[in-house]
C-alpha cells in the first residue's frame, strides 16, 4: 500500500470538508494538506493553517493545475450538491457530483495516486430498501438526483478499482452534526439547524416531522470514519466505495428532548416540505457489519453525549456574540 504524502482536499469549505482538512493538516503536516474550493470564501482557521486555492472540480484542467503544482498522491474528493439543493438543480447536481468524479478518477489514473477517498451517502437507498437495519447489499432507488450521483458513484469507482487497480474508498455517510460548520443544504440539516436556534431563539420550526428517523453521526466520528478507512490495509478490504457506516438514530422529538433536558423552556413546531418526502425515502438505522468487520469501525459518541457537547460550544460562541461564526 503506497504511502500518503500530498493530500488535495475538494469542498474544503463543505461542512464536512472543513474539519476534515484541519483534521488532516494535523495529523499529516500542515503544507501537506492542500485545500480547495469553488466560490465559497474559507474560514479564516481554514485560510491561515494551511494553502488555499480555488478550483472548479467540473473543470479536469483546474484540478490538475493544483495535482502537478504539488505533486498531489491522494485526494479526498468531498466537493458535492447535496439533496436538497440538487433537486432544485438536478442538473447543475449532475454536473458536480458526476463530472467532478470522474475527473478525480482520471487523475488518479494518470498520476498513479496512492489512494482517492470519495465518499457516498444513505441518499443511495430509496423506494423498496428495508428501513431498519439496512444491509450492506441491498437495493439502490433513489429519490434524488444527489442520490443518483451518489449510486452512480459507488458504482464508477468500483470499476476504476477492478478495471485500473487504483485504490478507492468511500463512505454512505449518514447525517452528520457539526458544532463548527453550518450545513450545505442536505435533507439531514434540521438535526444540526435545531441546535443552534435552540440556543439562539429557544424555539425552532422544523421541516420534516417529529417522528422523523434517520441515522446520524456526530462530526468527531465522521473524521474518525474518514480517516480510519482512509489508513485501512486496502488488500483486507472486500468493499471500496460503499461502507455502510453508522452511529446512532433517533426521531425529532426524541432530539428535542434531549436539548430540553439542558435547555428546558426550548420549544419545536412542526412545518414539513418537500424535504419530508426524501427523508421518508431513507433508512430508519443501517447495519454497518462490514466497516466493523473490514476496518474495525466502530462510533464513540451517542445522543445524549453528543448534545452535551453540542450546546456547550454553542453556548459558548453565542455568549461571546459569534454563534454562526
Amino acid at each position: 500500500m503506497k504511502e500518503i504524502k500530498k493530500i488535495l482536499v475538494t469542498g474544503s469549505v463543505g461542512q464536512i470538508g472543513s474539519e476534515l482538512t484541519i483534521a488532516l493538516r494535523e495529523k499529516y503536516g500542515a503544507e501537506n494538506v492542500i485545500a480547495t474550493g469553488r466560490k465559497t470564501k474559507p474560514s479564516k482557521e481554514l485560510e491561515e493553517s494551511g494553502p488555499f486555492h480555488f478550483i472548479d472540480v467540473t473543470s479536469i484542467e483546474s484540478v490538475e493545475e493544483i495535482v502537478k503544482q504539488y505533486n498531489i498522491d491522494t485526494v479526498f474528493h468531498m466537493a458535492a450538491i447535496l439533496s436538497a439543493v440538487g433537486e432544485g438543480n438536478p442538473q447543475l447536481c449532475w454536473n458536480v457530483n458526476m463530472n467532478g468524479t470522474i475527473n478525480i478518477l482520471e487523475l488518479g489514473l494518470k498520476y498513479d495516486m496512492a489512494r482517492l477517498v470519495i465518499p457516498s451517502s444513505i441518499a443511495v437507498w430509496g423506494k423498496g430498501v428495508p428501513l431498519d437495519n439496512t444491509p450492506q447489499e441491498t437495493v439502490l432507488k433513489p429519490s434524488t438526483m444527489y442520490g443518483v450521483t451518489k449510486v452512480a458513484g459507488e458504482i464508477l469507482c468500483d470499476y476504476y478499482v477492478q478495471r485500473f487497480g487504483l485504490d478507492i474508498r468511500g463512505l454512505r455517510y449518514p447525517g452528520i452534526i457539526s458544532s463548527e460548520t453550518l450545513p450545505g443544504g442536505g435533507t439531514t440539516d434540521y438535526a444540526v439547524a435545531i441546535y443552534y436556534e435552540a440556543v439562539e431563539k429557544k424555539h425552532y420550526t422544523c421541516f420534516v416531522r417529529e417522528d422523523t428517523v434517520l441515522p446520524m453521526m456526530y462530526m468527531p466520528d465522521c473524521i474518525k470514519a474518514t480517516l480510519d478507512l482512509a489508513e485501512a490495509d486496502f488488500d483486507k478490504l472486500v468493499h471500496h466505495s460503499d461502507f455502510n457506516i453508522a452511529a446512532m438514530s433517533f426521531d425529532v422529538k426524541e432530539l428535542a428532548d434531549s436539548i430540553k433536558k439542558h435547555i428546558p423552556d426550548f420549544s419545536v413546531e412542526y412545518a414539513p416540505d418537500h424535504r419530508q418526502a426524501i427523508a421518508d425515502s431513507w433508512p430508519n438505522s443501517i447495519d454497518d457489519a462490514c466497516a466493523r468487520q473490514e476496518w474495525g469501525w466502530k462510533p464513540a459518541w451517542d445522543l445524549e453525549a453528543m448534545t452535551e457537547d453540542m450546546l456547550e460550544k454553542l453556548e459558548a460562541r453565542n455568549n461571546e456574540g459569534r454563534l454562526y461564526r
